[in-house]
């Protein structure tokens, strides 16, 4: 008895007179369990203080601990709560703890929303980049006011969705835009077109707002294109004169080799009528009339 009191008179104590009493054997159970009794003693007379001393045993705190749970930043999450009127209870928060998510942070984050910059600057983008119909790019940067929406936190997606969805409305919608000069004249559109898209849906996070930080003429995306395009268009062009004219010199050379070849058969034919001559006067087929006197000749 005098050990246990030695080892936890000071814990039992001060949570006795923080009227948060513990018994030594569930210090000692504590002990053997090995469990850091300090640890839900305050957590204990934390939640006592604030009020929430019957819904937060010092059971269910200790098995939240052996289940690897952060106790401390659960129970001043639920005091967090408690203050800013979050329906949140312990198992809840135990749940969500567990499950990876800061709970604190969430709480904080429904109470004093914060601000998301898109495009994330981590993602090495400083703007998002989009073309109006008119062909002209618009540099965009925008920042998304969001708070934790608390019944989303568990399998909800992250801020890099929210960030995402965002940028993807946002090209969307300028895309969807006549003339840059509409956008500009009018960036509020574009924030209340993207908000009104419900880009929230199945996330951690509810959108309070979609704000338009900077906006920048780009380049003329449109006139470029055409100008790449005439130039891709010259380049067939030529590609198909200097095809025909290849086909024309072919067709030159083809009918300078017929012409030639055409004439060495006229040759090799004219060679042939002296002979042919020659044997048809021997074989007396031929006949040769005199110059002067018209009387035939016989060969």
């Amino acid at each position: 008895m005098l050990l246990l009191v030695a080892n936890y008179g000071q814990l039992w104590f001060q949570a006795y007179w923080s009227k948060s009493p513990v018994t030594f054997l569930e210090l000692l159970g504590m002990s053997l369990r090995k469990v850091n009794a300090r640890t839900i003693v305050q957590a204990k007379i934390m939640s006592t203080q604030a009020g929430l001393g019957r819904e937060i045993s010092v059971r269910k705190l200790e098995a939240h601990y052996l289940a690897g749970g952060d106790v401390p930043r659960v129970t001043r999450a639920l005091i967090a709560a408690q203050r800013a009127d979050i329906d949140l209870d312990f198992d809840r928060a135990c749940a969500i703890d567990l499950a990876g998510r800061d709970v604190l942070d969430a709480v904080q984050t429904s109470v004093n929303p914060k601000v998301i910059d898109c495009p994330d600057k981590i993602s090495g983008k400083s703007t998002l980049s989009a073309v109006a119909k008119n062909g002209v790019e618009l540099k965009i940067r925008a920042r998304v006011t969001v708070r934790t929406n608390i019944s989303q936190l568990i399998g909800g997606a992250t801020e890099e969705t929210i960030i995402a969805r965002v940028g993807e409305g946002i090209i969307t919608s300028i895309g969807s835009a006549e003339s840059h000069f509409d956008v500009m004249e009018h960036p509020d559109t574009i924030s209340k077109a993207v908000l009104h898209r419900g880009l929230d849906a199945q996330t951690a996070f509810q959108i309070v707002s979609i704000d338009i930080a900077d906006i920048e003429v780009g380049e003329n995306i449109g006139a470029r294109l055409q100008a790449d395009q005439a130039e891709a268009d010259t380049r067939v062009a030529r590609a198909k004169a200097e095809e025909r004219r290849s086909i024309a010199i072919a067709r030159e050379q083809e009918m300078k080799a017929s012409t030639a070849e055409n004439r060495a058969r006229v040759l090799q034919s004219e060679a042939l009528v002296p002979k042919a001559m020659g044997e048809a006067f021997r074989a007396g087929r031929l006949e040769s009339i005199g110059p002067r006197s018209g009387v035939p000749a016989s060969a």
